[in-house]
């Protein structure tokens, strides 16, 4: 009988890496989750399960289904996802205390909306925006979901009466 020692080899890292084609364990999960390990306020892409209730499930790939409330799709310019669509959504909670994940799909628009502003103003582009209330000193302006204070000297070129 052979002994345990002449059939066993050992693996070194080396070898996993190669194996894995220069990844380990630990650089997949780091790629996966980040460096902090942790997907609250990440924006991630997933697709629509179903809709049950007043909920909307999204599978976006991690070891639980999320849940977006159906009336944040309903004010949405898309309009409510049909099964198999793909959405981006914003991570709130990882899990609640039923086991799912929280997202939100108004969350995920600003964050784009941000990202867009971000590119026009380094760009030094206009961006367009609706006036919805005077406030003092100023408007509150609609920049397509985020809001903005516009300064009443930045009005226009003659004062507001």
């Amino acid at each position: 009988m052979a002994s345990i020692a002449a059939v066993t080899h050992s693996v070194s890292r080396d070898d996993v890496a190669h194996h894995f084609g220069g990844d380990t364990f630990a650089n997949l999960l780091e790629q996966t989750l980040g460096t902090d390990g942790s997907l609250e306020g990440a924006v991630l892409r997933g697709t629509v399960v179903g809709i049950r209730g007043d909920f909307v499930i999204i599978d976006v790939g991690l070891k639980s289904e999320g849940h977006v409330a159906l009336r944040e799709f309903s004010s949405a310019p898309e309009g409510v996802p049909n099964a198999g669509d793909e959405v981006d959504v914003y991570v709130e909670r990882y899990e609640d205390r039923n086991g799912e994940m929280s997202l939100s799909r108004e969350k995920a628009r600003r964050e784009e909306i941000w990202v867009t502003l971000e590119r026009s103003f380094v760009s030094a582009e206009r961006v367009n925006g609706t006036i919805f209330g005077k406030v003092k000193g100023g408007l509150t302006v609609d920049l397509s979901g985020v809001v903005a204070f516009l300064p009443n000297s930045q009005v226009d070129v003659r004062p507001i009466k």
